[in-house]
């Protein structure tokens, strides 16, 4: 996951540490979900056998009443794919098992294809945060998912 994300400069760049916390038992106050998406890739070069790769990643958490979408990352061989519709649509999925109602996500401004899959999805622009990211410095465009109707 981690090579995965230093190879996507869009991604947000967590440390070590934050990623071993998504799998550590520590109990939280929080819900968390991580999504990993994997495929396998054909490759001629490798005389004929295949490989099972990382075609992406989600990693969100649940403070009741809320979800917050805080990494998706999907290999620059996946894109335009379906891998990150797929990955996001399993984490509103998610929310709406919990019957909570919103989830909200930040994006670097630049980044028009996530923008671009967001909106696609039902996400509404909800704010921005100047120079919220810092490695590039960028200003972060808020994104809102909520359902009109209460979960059955």
């Amino acid at each position: 996951m981690i090579a995965l994300e230093r190879a996507t400069p869009h991604a947000a760049h967590w440390t070590e540490e934050q990623y071993r916390a998504l799998f550590s038992a520590v109990k939280r106050e929080w819900q968390q979900f991580v999504l990993v998406a994997e495929g396998t890739l054909d490759r001629a070069s490798t005389e004929g056998h295949s490989a099972e790769i990382r075609l992406g990643f989600l990693a969100a958490r649940c403070v009741d009443p809320e979800w917050e979408l805080e990494n998706i990352v999907v290999a620059a061989s996946a894109r335009r794919m379906g891998v990150g519709r797929r990955l996001l649509d399993a984490l509103l999925a998610e929310a709406a098992k919990t019957n909570n109602a919103a989830v909200f996500l930040e994006v670097r401004e630049s980044n028009a294809a996530a923008r671009s899959l967001y909106e696609k999805a039902g996400f509404q622009k909800a704010g921005r945060r100047n120079s919220y990211y810092k490695e590039p410095p960028e200003n972060a465009i808020l994104y809102r998912f909520a359902r009109t109707k209460q979960f059955s």
